[in-house]
């Protein structure tokens, strides 16, 4: 589903990114919808989460839509849940923003 959650950014200050997996992180998959499996949907999801200084999302929206609303909200739902290793700059917590791609595949 990921590619370990190194897709982020600081702006122009070098540093590490906000990760969303790996470590002590243990973020749970959304729950694929009832409605979404029985009407055959499926599709891959970009959320652009702010991710928080202590590892917080501050605000989460779709990046790029996975082409259904209840995938869209099912991925952003699970998500606002998740914990996150914050960016960093000279080693300290700083926000940041990263990339986050949800896959929703019928065969999950």
């Amino acid at each position: 589903m990921d590619d370990g959650g190194l897709v982020g950014s600081l702006g122009d200050s070098p540093g590490a990114p906000p990760r969303y997996a790996g470590g002590d992180l243990s973020n749970a998959p959304p729950r694929y919808p009832f409605l979404s499996r029985r009407r055959g949907q499926e599709g891959r999801v970009v959320l652009r989460a702010q991710v928080t200084a202590s590892g917080d999302p501050a605000a989460v929206r779709v990046h790029q839509s996975g082409g259904y609303r209840l995938l869209d909200a099912a991925a952003v739902a699970a998500v606002e849940a998740w914990r996150f290793v914050p960016a960093s700059r000279d080693g300290i917590p700083v926000v940041g923003s990263v990339d986050v791609p949800v896959s929703f595949k019928l065969t999950d």
